[in-house]
């Protein structure tokens, strides 16, 4: 078996809470039936609001109007979630006539709740760090290229925001007072690698091999966390070894990685003295 170099974290559902939690909480809000919304997002594919949004393609104000108005698209959002239901064997409840969702209101509570750390990973990331024997870093979809000096290359604006918008004051409303990604985030990793800065997303396999590239290893040597299964399996496919993070799930999941790294983070040693050992107290937790 390849020797382990690297291991790569996704950051949203793994390091730090998944925005996932906001939306099945506004389904509930809304009577909509359970992942009714991811649906939709996902179904849109490589030319959606989100997925654009992602790769840093538009800019925050047309990502909003085009959210909501692809989220509120219920001809479409119906036939998805049908076949959804099918290829879960489900019974299909009840689908909504018409919807009038607000991609501002709802990007906000996705990203308000996905602005905590998960103190476990926090802990294992740094007892990694702390050994010298691994590169870590992050593989995320994510926004701050948006806000870059070269985001306004990408494209114009096309809707514009309210008057007396304060940018200042919409970062704040999204829990990114300092920043998308702050120094808190980054700096637990060697490198981080940002799907609005590479201009490709997850589960794309060049933005993979781009990360791996960047940072000096091949792919058969990473160990990657994620919490979502299309974006483990394209790691999959290019030989990552991989462990999925459910909600819940993140002690779980560290003992998946202690195991395959043959190490004890509790005690950070060089082999483990017992399978599935646990994390020990966090050691210093940073701050969104």
């Amino acid at each position: 078996m390849q020797q382990i170099k690297a291991v790569i974290f996704d950051i949203g559902g793994v390091v730090c809470r998944s925005p996932l939690i906001a939306i099945a909480a506004y389904e509930r809000e809304h009577s909509l039936p359970n992942n009714y919304i991811n649906c939709s997002i996902t179904r849109r594919g490589d030319g959606g609001a989100w997925q654009r949004f992602e790769r840093g393609e538009i800019p925050l104000w047309d990502f909003y109007v085009a959210f909501g108005r692809e989220l509120s698209d219920t001809a479409l959002g119906n036939v998805w979630y049908r076949e959804h239901c099918v290829q879960k064997g489900i019974d299909c409840p009840k689908l909504p006539e018409e919807l009038g969702i607000d991609g501002r209101e709802l990007f906000g509570r996705m990203m308000r709740t996905s602005g905590e750390f998960d103190p476990i990973f926090v802990s294992a990331i740094q007892k990694l760090r702390s050994l010298g024997r691994y590169r870590i870093f992050a593989l995320t979809n994510n926004f701050a290229g948006v806000f870059s000096s070269d985001a306004t290359k990408r494209g114009e604006a096309s809707s514009q925001p309210p008057p007396g918008f304060s940018l200042e004051e919409e970062m704040r409303f999204l829990g990114w007072e300092k920043g998308v990604a702050p120094p808190s985030l980054r700096n637990l990793f060697d490198d981080f690698c940002d799907s609005s800065v590479f201009g490709m997303r997850k589960p794309d396999p060049e933005f993979y091999l781009a990360a791996c590239g960047r940072n000096g290893v091949k792919p058969e040597e990473c160990v990657f966390l994620d919490d979502l299964g299309m974006n483990l399996k394209a790691a999959k496919a290019l030989g990552m070894q991989t462990i999925r993070v459910p909600i819940g799930g993140s002690l779980k999941a560290v003992e998946s990685l202690e195991s395959i790294l043959g190490i004890d983070l509790e005690s950070a040693s060089a082999v483990a003295e017992r399978p599935g050992a646990g994390v020990g107290t966090l050691v210093s937790m940073p701050k969104l």
